[in-house]
């Protein structure tokens, strides 16, 4: 029965009519898992002798165990966001002699091929075999290892339940960042109270019955709640839902435009697509820690330009890249009514800049790392409106692939609305702002190369007329390509 099931789905990917472009993707997907799963293994392989270097004085094992609180926690966080959980058309299934319990089996059995599952075994399956070419008990490195990957399957299964709830995120992410702040600032350890568990995981390979046991549990909570809704009538009836009117009048004021805000302003608000995309362009905020705490960037000033273009460009970069997508459902009515093309992309426009102006609001606590990162974030920000808004709508043109505004799928991982042309659009709007600032800081000084990075900015606004007006007619000559792409039904 599997072998069928594998079959139907084969067929069905194979007959789509977006079978070419799926295949890329796919490939694409494939190179990435190989590239990050060989980085894991590298990881894995000299996690030891790391270790054993930077903390010599305590075993690495037990450096392992104190930290694995932090992996598990950011492996599910990680996991809520980007792990595309299976999908089958069960309708059909439904109403011929096929049982329940075989296809919600088949359906969890999907869930353990995951590649976020094979991440920990690339990890620590090299530093198992270390440990055991360094001497240590067979036993109890194998079946802390069989432990290890209990616990990852049980996170597996949890992600499984949490999924559909944006609860997860307001409770381990803020958990995750409180956790490190007071491991860092030794005001309370948790890796030592919950490494003693995971040593007692090692020490006592008979402990190892534990995570298989919740496992196993976690398997059965999924099986049965799976099979509670697995019936025709809950599948076929239609659910109603409450609607809220939102007060938009005090966006009346920017005349002309304003229906177009209105519509993608509630279009964010009700739809589960739009709304996973806007809340993880919040992350962008937090990117400039990555580079501002290390002294080894402070001497790459090109690469702090591309972060603090980063900083305030969450929402265009995200968002922005899927215009006109977002309008798809609905795209053929919208270029039937009698309004201005103009005045579509230029509320676009405006929705990006006002993005970037609160994202930039929003950076100020960068001030601790001095005024000269801030003025870098402040010119990444007139970049990201002056020249980046625009590339991204110019980007807009070529893309022609459709989204479905309620599929509940994950942020990262939902290759819905993608098209091989956005990497390369992308390419300018990542590479431009660290030539703009690194030629002039190479040839002058830094103050230079943030004078021409933020005057790349305000020309752009400048000349904002002539460049609409260019991406207007691009917009115009491809417009029933457009409509004819987003009729296309998947």
């Amino acid at each position: 029965m599997v072998k069928q099931f594998m079959s139907l789905e084969w067929k069905q990917f194979k007959r789509a009519s977006y079978f070419q472009k799926g295949l890329a993707i796919k490939i694409l997907l494939v190179l990435g898992a190989i590239y990050f799963g060989g980085l894991a293994i590298l990881l894995g392989g000299g996690m030891f002798f790391i270790l054993r270097k930077v903390l010599p004085e305590v075993d690495p094992i037990i450096s392992i165990n104190n930290f694995l609180v932090y992996w598990m926690l950011f492996e599910l966080m990680i996991r809520y966001f980007m792990q595309q959980l299976p999908v089958m058309n069960i309708k059909p299934l439904m109403l011929i002699p096929i049982k329940r319990n075989t296809v919600i089996h088949y359906l969890l059995g999907k869930t353990t091929l995951s590649f976020f599952n094979f991440i920990s075994l690339f990890l620590f399956l090299p530093f198992s075999i270390v440990l055991l070419a360094q001497g240590y008990p067979p036993t109890n490195v194998i079946l802390w290892f069989v432990s290890l990957m209990s616990i990852t399957m049980s996170l597996n299964f949890i992600n499984f339940l949490i999924n559909k709830s944006n609860t997860v995120f307001y409770v381990i992410a803020p958990t995750l960042i409180v956790l490190i702040g007071l491991e860092f600032y030794n005001i309370f350890k948790i890796s030592e109270p919950v490494g003693i568990v995971f040593n007692a995981l090692y020490n006592n390979p008979v402990f190892v019955i534990i995570p298989i046991l919740i496992m196993i549990g976690m398997y059965y909570v999924n099986f049965k709640f799976i099979r509670k809704g697995f019936y025709l009538d809950d599948t076929v009836s239609k659910k109603v839902k409450e609607v809220n009117a939102t007060d938009l009048s005090w966006m009346n004021r920017f005349g002309s435009i304003a229906p177009f805000l209105k519509n993608d302003v509630k279009m964010i608000w009700r739809n589960a697509r739009p709304k996973q995309v806007m809340m993880m362009s919040f992350f962008f905020l937090f990117y400039g820690l990555m580079f501002y705490t290390q002294e080894i960037y402070m001497e790459m000033p090109a690469v702090l330009a591309f972060a603090s273009m980063f900083i305030t460009g969450g929402f265009l970069l995200s968002f922005g890249q899927l215009v006109p997508s977002w309008d798809s459902e609905y795209y053929k009515m919208l270029m039937s009514q009698n309004i201005p093309y103009r005045k579509y992309l230029e509320s676009k426009w405006y929705l990006m800049v006002v993005a970037v102006t609160v994202s930039f609001i929003l950076s100020t606590p960068y001030l601790y790392f001095g005024w000269k990162i801030f003025a870098m974030i402040a010119a990444g920000a007139l970049f990201n409106i002056g020249l980046n808004t625009f590339i991204t709508l110019f980007g807009g043109a070529l893309n022609r692939v459709p989204i479905e505004l309620n599929v509940k799928a994950k942020a990262f991982s939902n290759t819905n609305g993608f098209n091989p042309t956005q990497l390369l659009i992308a390419l300018p709007k990542m590479v431009l702002p660290m030539i703009l600032f690194y030629i002039p800081y190479k040839l002058i000084n830094f103050n230079a190369g943030l004078l021409v990075l933020a005057l790349s900015g305000v020309l752009g606004i400048v000349f904002k007329s002539f460049f609409l007006n260019k991406i207007e007619k691009i917009y115009q000559k491809g417009k029933y390509k457009t409509i004819a792409a987003f009729s296309e039904k998947k």
